[in-house]
């Protein structure tokens, strides 16, 4: 029986309603990374802001819920330094008015120092910006730049922190740029940073290079190249390159930044990675139960996210969707900055770093109801994996997530999925979400290239929903919503070749993010338990258990916050406490 083909809401549908978290409007602005290069600053620039480095106390300053103090110790200049405190739903925010020239180029920047710290300014009239740093032990400058409209007299700056982090310190902030009246004179003029020196390489893997250097005075942030092209941007002193090919020589220089621009390249040194490792490719340090949720690149009414939003119940976050360009085979990935609320492409990929840094994986997904990739031939295969490593590359994606339901040809996607694995070495992630019509039988194109993939295959998360009755393994119909089309389905790739660590069921977070298939997510567990430990089932049991059982996925992360994470705190929790 055919499936109904409609997974997916409207990519260019815009959500009815606006988010309800408390913290919406203040993350959408704070976590906005921008580090623009500016020209150099005029003879008449001065700093606008008042009060720069707290010597008044507060005065000129306004603190969120009583949050700030100044205090003597640390300071980064003078004999005071501004105090922040986090606490409950309050981020610690201290604004101030500035007074600016209409028309005219501003740098913005502060020293922090302690916990998570942002710096940034609204009301500008053009585009409001913001930058940031994590835990910082030592005093770190923060920069970014902007420009008022062509009437704006006066903006705001503000600092702040971040739920539940600790204090933060600020200091010697600067409005610098054309007298807007009002303002502290003078203040240093921005100058581009030296070279970093003393760059090294502190380790390789199979498939990364890390990096170390000394810090550069007045630098505020770090630029990573790898055989002459940018590959990552860091603020502090270290960074690990990830995606290389293993047995393999690279070349690597760094630059540091501010808002005066970027400086010189520094020294190259080599890295060679290690050969690859022995093991199966199927997820290196992914927990043995897994839980995979999608992230919308886009609005459709579900609550819009940022990657750092994503429940931390998720194992996997695959990011949809890469886009087909005019090539066959090829894709590329552009951000819905515009549908997300102005997310940034630099916060972005930190937040992809800082989820890997939390022991995630975040991955491309490649389709999706509406995708149109087309890998049916030798020449179309070979661009397919250069163009997802090249995309993989950009913004660190630790894999790819292959669900195309527009049909695939087994032949040149296994070549296609080979070249690519042959590139990133054997820790990427690979997963697929077939249809379940795709997982009938083994003489199935996915199916088939699900198989001759198994070397390197991490998971199959079929979509278990959006398809009417279907055969179980027994051979009998199924209706889905139920536990026994869950597991009688199951049972057929479990019986047919994919080792059971390599298979995930598929359910939608919620009634609103699939044509039909929700189950609630005590359902969801019932059919984990009955497979894996042979419990809870309902009229269909399987005729042993699968412990290995990778786990659970769903569309989506977004809808799943729409209805307050329930799906992911039940069976995220569950998935995980499976022996």
């Amino acid at each position: 029986m055919e499936p109904v083909r409609r997974r997916l809401g409207s990519r260019t549908g815009r959500r009815l309603g606006k988010r309800t978290r408390f913290w919406a409007g203040a993350v959408t602005a704070a976590l906005a990374l921008s580090v623009t290069a500016v020209g150099q600053a005029s003879a008449a620039d001065v700093n606008n802001a008042k009060n720069a480095g707290f010597e008044a106390g507060l005065s000129g300053w306004t603190c969120s819920a009583n949050s700030g103090t100044t205090v003597s110790s640390p300071t980064h200049g003078g004999s005071a330094a501004l105090k922040a405190t986090p606490s409950g739903q309050d981020n610690a925010r201290c604004a101030q008015t500035v007074k600016v020239r209409p028309g005219s180029k501003y740098s913005l920047s502060a020293w922090v120092q302690g916990g998570y710290a942002y710096l940034g300014v609204t009301g500008t009239g053009t585009t409001d910006v913001s930058t940031w740093t994590p835990d910082s032990a030592s005093w770190r400058q923060l920069t970014t730049s902007f420009t008022t409209g062509s009437s704006t007299t006066s903006v705001t700056v503000h600092t702040h922190g971040w739920y539940g982090q600790s204090a933060y310190y600020a200091d010697d902030l600067s409005v610098f740029g054309p007298d807007g009246g009002g303002g502290d004179d003078g203040g240093p003029e921005p100058t581009v940073p030296a070279a970093p020196a003393g760059l090294s390489v502190s380790g390789t893997t199979a498939s990364s290079a890390s990096l170390a250097w000394n810090a550069v005075s007045g630098a505020t942030g770090y630029n990573v190249y790898r055989d002459g092209t940018k590959v990552t941007a860091v603020t502090g002193t270290s960074a690990t390159v990830t995606g290389l090919a293993a047995s393999t020589s690279y070349s690597f220089q760094v630059t540091a930044v501010n808002a005066a621009g970027e400086s010189a390249k520094s020294a190259a040194v080599a890295a060679r990675t290690t050969a690859p490792d022995d093991g199966d490719g199927n997820g290196g340090d992914l927990p043995e139960h897994a839980v995979t949720g999608y992230w919308q690149n886009f609005d459709n009414g579900a609550t819009v996210q940022k990657i750092s939003d994503v429940s931390s119940q998720y194992d996997i976050i695959a990011v949809a969707f890469a886009d087909a360009t005019g090539t066959p085979g090829a894709v590329d990935f552009n951000l819905d900055t515009a549908g997300l609320d102005g997310y940034t492409v630099d916060q972005f990929k930190a937040d992809v770093r800082a989820k890997q840094a939390a022991g995630k994986k975040v991955i491309i997904s490649v389709g999706g109801e509406k995708g149109t990739v087309s890998v049916n031939d030798a020449t179309s295969a070979t661009v397919f994996a250069n163009s997802v490593y090249a995309v993989m590359r950009e913004y660190g994606f630790d894999g790819v997530d292959v669900d195309l339901e527009n049909g695939l040809n087994a032949t040149y996607m296994t070549q296609a999925l080979r070249a690519l694995s042959a590139k990133a070495g054997p820790d990427m992630i690979l997963t697929m979400a077939p249809q379940t019509i795709d997982m009938q039988s083994t003489s199935g194109s996915y199916f088939r290239t699900a198989l001759n993939v198994k070397d390197i295959l991490t998971v199959v998360n079929m979509q278990y929903y959006n398809s009417g009755t279907m055969l179980g393994c027994d051979g009998k119909v199924y209706a889905q919503g139920t536990v026994d089309f869950l597991t009688a389905l199951a049972c057929i790739q479990l019986e047919n070749g994919l080792d059971p660590s390599q298979v995930g069921l598929g359910l939608p977070a919620s009634t609103r993010a699939a044509g039909g298939g929700y189950v609630a997510p005590s359902v969801v567990n019932a059919a984990l338990d009955c497979l894996t430990k042979g419990t809870n089932c309902g009229s269909f049991k399987p005729s042993r258990t699968y412990p290995d059982l990778r786990g659970a996925m769903t569309w989506s992360t977004n809808w799943d916050a729409t209805a307050g994470n329930a799906w992911s705190n039940a069976v995220g929790a569950h998935v995980h406490a499976l022996p």
